[in-house]
């Protein structure tokens, strides 16, 4: 089981080499593939490779009266006027929700060889020939890659959210 020393060594080791083009759709579902790249600790030059794709949901907006009745089970009266207040002013508070699937079927893992910046170039020139835009080439913890890729979708929630919420808004649903 991991500590959380390792969890924190994994979020602050995932560096994103190459973002999507592309942030989040606000209006349907997104996916994006990922090249997961990670070096083995006990073999010098070795690299494991991991090709993926997540998919986004189209966010969600959860608006003041969904998150008043969620956030005020066991609250008293001065919450309850609060979140009747909050409901009554839908400018002044509004969420976005995001769903991710990560699907480990449409996953590969490859073991190359060479230094990490010799698999970034050959991956890169790969995707220049796919024309893929919402691709991206992700540097991790082989131990705990799986933090390293949360910690990218994370990151790519927080870089969508504020077009999506303007999206939101030119089309009245804010």
């Amino acid at each position: 089981m991991k500590s959380e020393d390792d969890f924190q060594y994994a979020v602050e080791n995932t560096r994103v080499l190459v973002a999507p083009d592309r942030r989040i759709e606000t209006f349907g579902s997104t996916q994006f593939r990922f090249h997961l790249v990670t070096e083995l600790l006990d073999r010098v030059n070795v690299i494991r490779v991991r090709d993926g794709r997540i998919e986004a949901e189209q966010p969600r907006i959860v608006s003041p009266a969904q998150y008043s009745k969620l956030l005020l089970e066991g609250f008293g009266d001065q919450a309850r006027r609060y979140a009747d207040w909050l409901e009554k002013r839908p400018e002044k508070l509004a969420f976005l929700k995001y769903g991710f699937q990560f699907r480990k079927m449409d996953m590969v893992e490859e073991i190359v060889h060479g230094s990490v910046e010799e698999v970034v170039t050959r991956i890169r020139g790969g995707m220049k020939q796919a024309d893929e835009p919402l691709t991206a080439i992700i540097e991790g913890v082989d131990d705990a890659w799986e933090v390293c890729l949360l910690k990218f979708t994370v990151d790519l929630v927080q870089q969508s959210a504020g077009g999506n919420m303007r999206d939101f808004r030119r089309k009245g649903l804010l």
